[in-house]
């Protein structure tokens, strides 16, 4: 089994931006197509974003226009780059394969905060 660690979250002004990263073993991320999810207070984790192995993605509708999913292959790593954040993006950001497998265990993820 292995834990994603994820790294980016912070603290952002609504309408600003953030760049989440995270890093994969080869074994996972050349294998499997990769997702971000997010888990506010008292929701569901859900799915923000995923990338295929070959670089297709798909959005969720609450930040398609967004937030843009992307791959580096060379470093094994998955972006997220969010931009016009609202308050309501503000949750508990994880990277795992899409689907989730249950060899890959969530991690801490990463907190984003948009508050003014």
């Amino acid at each position: 089994q292995v834990q994603l660690v994820e790294s980016g979250g912070g603290l952002v002004q609504p309408g600003g931006s953030l760049t989440l990263s995270c890093a994969a073993p080869g074994s996972i991320f050349k294998v499997y197509a990769m997702g971000w999810y997010r888990q506010a207070p008292g929701k569901q984790r859900e799915l923000v974003a995923r990338i295929t192995v070959g670089g297709r993605t798909n959005y969720a509708d609450f930040v398609k226009g967004r937030f843009t999913i992307s791959r580096d292959n060379a470093r094994n790593t998955v972006y997220m780059q969010m931009n016009s954040l609202e308050p309501e993006d503000t949750a508990v950001y994880y990277c795992n394969t899409y689907p989730p497998r249950t060899s890959v265990l969530w991690g801490q993820g990463t907190q984003v905060t948009v508050s003014s």
